[in-house]
């Protein structure tokens, strides 16, 4: 009896052992560790990201990658990459991006002890037009504005957008047109854009799919973000005197608009170009009525503008006349969710 005790009690404590062992195993296995590295070659469809793996946790990576999407904290229950196994440096080659769109992205790595995930990664892709222009984009507040004054001639149906040179036949026109600056110094490397009367402005087809020329709600919401709306020009314009002109007051360029003096066309008598270096001038989609034009048809002929000058911090709101060519920036169609700020 004594040894069959002395055999159960042994038993016992080696099946215990085991069960410690085996629970001692079981903890020490966790999920892996890893970063994601920094985006390089951005596009307007593809980015190259990647991870590092610093711990496997105690289990064999068997899969790694990235994956990404246009909400927070994607998945591998997203688009992702297959980039091997192991711990260590990978990296992936993300293809397939939409034009200008907000994108999250972040390094996975996987074992039997599940997924882990590294730091979220938020990006924009370039903005790409019809005619191959690209555009850097910038998130200010809740919306979302190309950096650069829109420089195509063409729809983004790829239809031609009229490039008029004369003077007569731009001040006649009652259609949509668009203007080059010709022979004017430093606007060969077309840092300032193309002019746009208003007509052109309003078939909704001047901007990028899924982009749009803003409303008048829309400048006045990018005013208001500013913490000082009286010295909200300041902040959208280009620092120093390269393009602008001394003293170019209150130019801080805060939120990386990168506001540029391109002047306007006059769409009345001369047709001739003005102001370029003192002033930046931007249609709104929103007709106006001009009280001081004593006509009936007196919106027919007047749309809002933006303007902001070299001496001055303020963003003027105003009106031209619809034959006029201005700049254009143009702001993407939806507005990003409260939970991004």
């Amino acid at each position: 009896m004594g040894n069959k005790y002395w055999l159960y009690s042994l038993l016992i404590i080696g099946l215990a052992g085991v069960l410690i062992i085996s629970c001692e195993k079981e903890r020490s296995v966790t999920l892996p560790e890893l970063s994601t590295i920094p985006l390089s070659d951005l596009t307007s469809a593809s980015v190259i990201c990647g991870g590092n793996i610093a711990s496997d946790g105690g289990a064999y990576v068997t899969a790694r990658g990235v994956c990404w999407g246009t909400n927070q904290n994607p998945t591998v229950g997203n688009n992702f990459t297959s980039d091997g196994a192991g711990t260590g440096r990978f990296q992936s080659s993300v293809k397939g991006l939409e034009n200008g769109t907000h994108y999250y992205i972040r390094a996975y790595a996987s074992s039997s002890a599940g997924t882990g995930y590294g730091s979220e990664i938020i990006f924009i892709t370039p903005l790409t037009d019809a005619e191959g222009n690209i555009y850097n984009t910038v998130r200010i507040g809740d919306q979302v504005w190309i950096r650069e004054n829109l420089k195509t001639t063409k729809y983004n149906d790829n239809t031609d957008i009229p490039v008029v040179t004369d003077n007569i036949t731009w001040t006649s026109l009652a259609t949509p047109a668009c203007s080059r600056y010709i022979n004017i110094g430093s606007y060969s490397d077309n840092k300032y854009g193309v002019l746009y009367n208003w007509f052109t402005v309003n078939t909704g087809k001047l901007c990028p799919a899924g982009w749009h020329v803003p409303d008048e709600d829309e400048w006045t919401a990018l005013v208001g973000y500013m913490a000082e709306g009286n010295a909200a020009g300041g902040k959208l314009k280009e620092q120093g005197t390269d393009h602008w002109i001394d003293p170019n007051l209150g130019a801080s360029d805060d939120y990386g608009f990168t506001a540029l003096p391109g002047g306007f066309r006059t769409g009345s008598r001369s047709g001739s170009f003005f102001g370029v270096g003192y002033l930046g001038r931007w249609w709104v989609n929103t007709e106006s009525y001009n009280p001081w034009w004593d006509n009936a048809d007196s919106v027919l002929r007047w749309a809002r503008c933006r303007t902001l000058f070299f001496d001055s911090d303020e963003v003027v709101s105003g009106m031209g006349l619809k034959k006029n060519g201005y700049s254009v920036r143009c702001v993407k169609d939806w507005r990003l969710l409260e939970t991004l700020k």
